[in-house]
């Protein structure tokens, strides 16, 4: 089995450096982000605390630093966006009476003024993942830029450092193509998702290659399933499955989580189950069958209590049950999906090799009856919270939700995430 961890690769990115002290570096490190951060003019307001000049950053003995606060970044906007593409996505629903959340959990018009944010403590009510992810873009896309301008004796496992910084990038645009309606990036003009996915594939290649250079499989694979993902979304199936079908089985890339602070803690978990503000959606997930048998890959439990509005029924999911837990940002299960979709000859195939290893049964011939349907279904249910599911309705045009929801409100009319009105008023490329 190949297995990826947040801890693991910080050893792997700054030699010497024990799990625990690499936890450590990444807390350290993230003293520079504000001050970086100050440099990406446009996407957000932030405070300068003044702890590092902007200048200070063009040292290559920051190299290590620049690294773990770029790939930090992504973590705590990757868990912000499962939970907020999760109540989009109709996985979760609102739980919670805070009026930042009412509004994603009736697809609300308000939506067009959040831009969200990392959260800054374990009960932060927020959602909205557009800052957060647009900081991982330019923190990663700017370590790229100072790392290649560095010389290459000054910086340790150079390749390895740009072949991760890449991939992270590659994810970023990825999230930022499927989940929003539009969107621009360092003040251009409106791009279509297709056209953010195109730079994705960009990213990806560039990873690969970086990755290759520096002997790393493991980075090789996380950007090989990452292609894999953007060539799906762009319809280039038989790419996509090219490229799915090198990932081994047992492969999983984690963004890995920490009880260190209320930044570095899963969201899910704790909007989920220690806050109860989103629960999980029952009524297409209570006794779940696959192949005859119950299929426990959406697994909750009921809190035998209402959610923080105190009328929501509340219910655990149990894929993430702590603070710390990992959330798989590329795996062999995705990639077998990924070959199912894209080779419905070979997809029957693929779904029991993912079955057969979580000892689900293989399909039986109803499931089969409708391929296309089968293969939508299996990736609700294995990427369940994972952030694959608004994509999908949105890339074969499952209806959403309509009507009130549950708790008697009407539901609007926004589907994917809207290009927030702040980068409209502010990006002079856009205009109002």
């Amino acid at each position: 089995m190949v297995t990826r961890t947040h801890e693991v690769r910080r050893t792997e990115v700054v030699p010497g450096r024990s799990k625990s002290s690499g936890r450590r570096s990444l807390n350290v490190a993230m003293g520079v982000l504000f001050a970086w951060l100050a440099a990406c003019k446009g996407l957000m307001e932030v405070e300068n605390p003044g702890r590092v000049a902007e200048s200070d950053l063009a040292n290559p003995a920051l190299a290590p630093t620049l690294v773990n606060s770029a790939l930090g970044q992504f973590e705590c906007a990757y868990t912000q966006y499962v939970a907020t593409a999760g109540i989009m996505a109709n996985e979760y629903v609102n739980a919670s009476s805070w009026l930042d959340i009412n509004g994603w959990g009736w697809r609300g018009i308000e939506l067009n003024t959040i831009v969200g944010s990392c959260p800054t403590s374990r009960t932060a009510t927020g959602l909205g993942a557009y800052t957060p992810l647009q900081q991982a873009r330019y923190m990663n896309e700017n370590a790229i830029l100072r790392l290649e301008a560095f010389p290459e004796d000054q910086v340790q496992k150079k390749e390895e450092k740009l072949a991760m910084l890449s991939a992270y990038a590659g994810y970023s645009y990825v999230l930022l193509g499927e989940g929003y309606c539009e969107m621009a990036v360092d003040q251009s003009p409106i791009m279509s998702p297709q056209e953010v996915l195109a730079v994705a594939e960009k990213k990806f290649d560039a990873a690969l290659t970086f990755a290759e250079r520096a002997g790393r499989n493991d980075l090789r694979l996380l950007a090989m399933a990452g292609r894999a993902r953007t060539r799906l979304d762009r319809g280039n199936l038989a790419g996509a499955a090219s490229d799915a079908e090198q990932i081994p089985a047992g492969f999983v890339w984690n963004a890995e989580y920490s009880t260190s602070e209320g930044r570095r803690e899963n969201r899910i978990y704790n909007v989920n189950r220690r806050s109860r503000f989103l629960s999980v959606e029952t009524t297409r997930n209570t006794g779940l069958m696959a192949g005859g048998a119950p299929d426990p890959r959406i697994g909750m439990t009921s809190a035998g209590a209402k959610g923080h509005d105190g009328v929501t029924d509340h219910y655990y999911q149990t894929k993430y049950p702590a603070a710390d837990s990992p959330i798989p940002m590329a795996s062999w299960r995705e990639a077998q999906l990924i070959i199912a979709e894209a080779k419905p000859a070979d997809a029957v195939a693929a779904i029991n090799r993912l079955r057969a290893s979580q000892n689900i049964p293989a399909v039986t011939a109803t499931e089969s009856a409708n391929i296309t349907a089968l293969v939508i279904e299996e990736r609700r249910r294995q990427l369940f919270s994972e952030g694959h599911r608004l994509n999908d309705m949105l890339r074969h045009k499952i209806p959403f939700p309509t009507g009130v929801n549950h708790k008697g409100q009407a539901w609007g009319t926004m589907t994917c995430m809207p290009l927030p009105e702040q980068e409209r008023r502010n990006n002079p490329n856009i205009g109002s």
